[in-house]
């Protein structure tokens, strides 16, 4: 039914008188949801347990500590100094249980007590929480992982950050923290600060040894785990490794001058075609130096501009177009087809690093200690993991598998949260002396309100 122009308009006169009071006034109402979760998770229960040998001594307690970092960073904090924004929200303070919210400075001094133990069980916690919800909510027991590093640029005097594998800015120091994702669900397995001067591959070791030692631990071995993994990772202790665990794996090839792959491509007359714009073939390659033989399968791209000097096959100038080429070494039973999208999954780890840098604030650098700056890493990586099991055990809802092995489940982002739930204004007010949390009528933030309450209710 069309409404007269008439009554689409209002008219406005001047600008608003603008006043500020304490009268229960709130801009994060659906932290109250989140703050249901956490009390049916047993929250504060669980940090007790994980971080009690730590010596994290504050007035305000551990559990208050870590709750106002992860209120912080799911409203939209990126910085210690944003927890002044905050003060005197009623929501904020009762999602942190505080009256009264600590200085940025006292919340420095806090993160620079965490040390080496005390980021070991932030990671112990983080690992818990995310196979509570793989072990309850996934049949599948095939578990596909990616593994990748990622470049955080720090100021120049962060204490462990040096100048390395930083791409676009060569002479800043950075850290270079290493993750594993978990492409079904999205969660973050694992993540380790690093170093910037750090080598992905040969660091990688160590890494992938604790990854596998926490999966027995959390998951036992009824798990089928094959990794993807980009060309930095391509050394023969890494192979080794993964075969040792029998573990599948698909790993991107560098094109090394002793592999002569070149040759390989050149003399190829047959491609077989996976879609319209890529080819391929599989071969066997021998390492002579590391005395072994491995299955690969090269790839071409039709492309429609000149490839990057360096980074592709000069040396080729073929006839019929341009094209970039890649190569995969893989023990997995798949054709080149399934390969191919395979790989393509794993765009979904480098949407979440870009995720958690650009809406978690894991490129901020806050404070310049390394442990510091580590446990922040782990914070982060645990509000990431709590908002998809929030998401997956409310109002998610499941996707069908696909080839390129990415997310069971129809997660949004943590901006659409926001948007959505989190950082909606409201005003907590005190009927007969009970609290009551009243927002504004708008019939679709009352549906996703009460969806969500209800899935806690009876989750509870």
């Amino acid at each position: 039914m069309r409404q007269r122009k008439a009554d689409l308009r209002r008219r406005v006169n001047g600008n608003l008188e603008v006043t500020f009071s304490e009268d229960g006034l709130t801009s994060y109402a659906g932290l109250e949801l989140l703050m249901r979760y956490l009390g049916h998770l047993r929250f504060n229960e669980i940090l007790r347990r994980h971080l009690k040998v730590s010596d994290l001594p504050s007035d305000y307690g551990i559990p208050a500590m870590v709750r106002i970092l992860i209120g912080m960073l799911v409203v939209g904090g990126r910085r210690l100094r944003h927890i002044d924004f905050l003060r005197g929200d009623p929501i904020f303070h009762r999602f942190c249980g505080l009256a009264t919210l600590p200085s940025s400075r006292t919340l420095s001094r806090w993160l620079k007590g965490f040390r080496g133990q005390s980021i070991e069980a932030l990671r112990r916690m983080n690992a818990e929480s995310v196979a509570a919800v793989i072990s309850g909510y996934l049949t599948a027991k095939t578990l596909t992982i990616d593994v990748d590093g990622t470049v955080l640029s720090t100021g120049l005097k962060v204490e462990r950050a040096f100048r390395g594998y930083n791409p676009h800015h060569r002479k800043v120091p950075s850290y270079f923290p290493i993750t594993a994702h978990l492409a079904e669900t999205g969660h973050i397995l694992r993540i380790r600060n690093r170093s910037g001067n750090i080598n992905d591959g040969k660091a990688s070791i160590g890494f992938l040894r604790d990854l596998f030692a926490q999966m027995d631990d959390t998951l036992g071995t009824g798990y089928k785990l094959q990794f993807r993994m980009d060309g930095d990772f391509f050394k023969r202790a890494v192979l080794q490794l993964l075969e040792a665990r029998d573990a599948g794996y698909a790993i991107k090839v560098p094109f090394w001058t002793w592999l002569d792959l070149q040759d390989l491509i050149t003399r190829r007359t047959d491609w077989h075609r996976v879609d319209d714009e890529v080819e391929g073939f599989r071969t066997s390659l021998l390492l002579e130096p590391w005395n072994r033989d491995i299955r690969i399968v090269i790839y071409r791209k039709r492309v429609r501009h000149e490839t990057r000097k360096n980074y592709q096959l000069d040396l080729f100038d073929p006839s019929n177009g341009t094209y970039e080429y890649s190569a995969v070494a893989t023990n997995l039973s798949l054709d080149i087809r399934r390969l191919w999208r395979f790989m393509c999954g794993r765009g979904a780890h480098e949407k979440v690093i870009g995720e958690l840098k650009s809406g978690l604030a894991l490129n901020t650098i806050p404070t310049n200690r390394y442990g510091a700056n580590s446990a922040w890493q782990q914070i982060v990586a645990l509000t990431h993991n709590l908002l998809i099991n929030f998401q997956i055990e409310t109002v998610a809802g499941a996707k069908a598998r696909t080839q390129k092995r990415t997310a069971l489940f129809r997660l949004r982002r943590i901006r659409t949260l926001r948007f959505e739930l989190f950082n909606r204004a409201g005003n907590l007010v005190h009927p007969h002396g009970k609290a009551v949390l009243r927002l504004s009528s708008n019939n679709l933030a009352k549906e996703v309100f009460t969806r969500v309450a209800s899935a806690l209710a009876k989750a509870a």
